[in-house]
């Protein structure tokens, strides 16, 4: 089939070089002219683990343009609308630029019919929107109605940024909304392959074991966008209680980590999302959690429970800085290494990530903050140059005379350190483990006092 992929970010990238290794032919549309010479270059414009790799292997049905006019639109079997959403002040979702593209889209369809995808994860009702954008421009452009020319459909994304084409290859299962059958019927056909599970697997992506058929939820429109929404609350509002349990636990002298355990081997509840920690950030939970409470009050409704999810998870952050606090008494004139800069590992994302509430709420004390991150430094230094924190691409750098140690990101080689050869460095062996994820017993034995959450 032919596609085009409207927006080259975490979603829409992977998306597309995924289906172009499926066999489809696939464009790439950004405005951003730096994002698509990067492309063309044979590089990507985000980290994302096995992308160059997979681009390299479906190079032959890619093209990356800034062009509409060379999408051939006209002639295109699914057009993804997969633009960023970003959060207004009021915590509903910014959709200008889902406008826009949808706008573009519109001016350019021809007769063969086209599907066009919100893939982008957007307000219940914007299907709706998005096909009425779409008619008005095609009228505008052509002076009559596109007559049954095209169809919107919902296609929400379920990626895991850090695994997101693992995700998108071996989908838990893929949700289309639609209230034209037509719609159904060309979505189910695009994803065969996945639905099948009969593609060749990447030798550096192998298919799981026992992994077999995969479900298609088809349904209408509102109900697939709201089961993004409602999905991913569920998983923050996870986050959040076992992180609320921890503040007990951690009162009444119990191990969240234990505790979580005995929780998760009930196959009701499932260990997936019980990590205790400083919470969550990224593009997708801080902002669809905030969009689910918006919508609602547009509806007359409130959502405590979600509300509750983002409280709790913000109040972590500024858990760590007390925390510190109580350990280290003063924090004026103090240094602090943060191990982790990006929200998650295997990521440079910076969107909604810990490690920039954590840095303000130390500097504000007047705390020194050096920042080490494998990978999102670049990102860092280029969006957040005044934050005031002193970025260190060495490792031993952020950590030379700090007086405590906060794991923020759980990057696998912050856990294999050189923790004993390292401590003559610190002013003071404190770690403050916000991930629960370094060897405590270890660091206690080379002398470290370890702080964790929940312990």
């Amino acid at each position: 089939m032919k596609v085009l992929v409207v927006g080259t970010g975490y979603v829409g990238l992977t998306t597309g070089v995924a289906l172009g290794y499926l066999g489809h032919h696939v464009v790439c549309l950004d405005v951003s002219e730096e994002k698509i010479r990067t492309l063309k270059a044979g590089k990507t414009p985000i980290y994302e683990p096995g992308l160059p790799e997979l681009i390299a292997l479906a190079r032959g049905n890619l093209k990356f343009t800034t062009d509409y006019d060379e999408a051939e639109i006209g002639e295109t079997d699914v057009v993804f609308i997969s633009v960023g959403t970003p959060s207004n002040p009021d915590g509903s979702a910014d959709l200008r630029y889902v406008q826009q593209a949808a706008e573009a889209v519109g001016q350019r369809l021809g007769e063969h019919f086209t599907v066009v995808v919100n893939k982008s994860t957007v307000p219940i009702g914007s299907g709706n929107w998005v096909g009425a954008l779409v008619r008005d421009a095609y009228e505008r452009q052509n002076g009559h109605k596109p007559n049954g020319h095209f169809a919107v459909a919902s296609n929400p994304e379920f990626l895991r940024q850090g695994s997101g084409l693992y995700d998108t290859l071996y989908p838990d299962r893929i949700v289309v909304g639609a209230e034209d059958s037509r719609a159904i019927d060309v979505l189910a056909n695009l994803y065969r392959p996945l639905l099948n599970q009969d593609f060749p697997a990447p030798s550096f992506l192998p298919r799981p074991e026992r992994f077999g058929a995969v479900a298609l939820v088809t349904c209408d429109l509102a109900s697939a966008e709201l089961i993004k929404y409602a999905a991913n609350s569920f998983l923050a509002l996870k986050i959040s209680y076992v992180n609320e349990i921890a503040q007990l636990a951690s009162k009444v002298g119990a191990d969240i980590t234990q505790i979580a355990r005995g929780m998760g081997l009930d196959s009701r509840i499932g260990p997936r999302f019980l990590e205790a920690g400083i919470g969550w950030g990224g593009s997708c939970f801080g902002k669809d959690t905030a969009a689910l409470v918006s919508t609602a009050h547009e509806y007359n409704l409130e959502m405590p429970i979600v509300q509750s999810a983002r409280d709790v998870n913000y109040r972590q952050r500024v858990w760590v800085v007390e925390k510190l606090q109580e350990e280290l008494k003063i924090l004026k004139g103090r240094t602090v290494a943060l191990l982790g800069f990006s929200f998650k590992e295997n990521t440079d994302d910076l969107r909604d990530a810990p490690s920039l509430d954590i840095s303000r709420l130390l500097i504000q004390r007047g705390v020194r903050v050096n920042a080490h991150d494998p990978v999102a430094l670049g990102n860092a230094r280029r969006l957040y140059p005044d934050l005031g924190v002193n970025y260190c691409d060495d490792v031993h750098e952020a950590i030379q005379d700090a007086d405590a140690i906060i794991l923020v990101t759980k990057w696998p080689e912050y856990r294999e350190l050189p923790w004993e050869e390292i401590k003559h460095k610190l002013r003071n062996a404190l770690v403050l483990d916000g991930r629960n994820f370094l060897k405590e017993e270890e660091l206690e034995a080379f002398g470290y006092r370890y702080v964790g959450v929940g312990k």
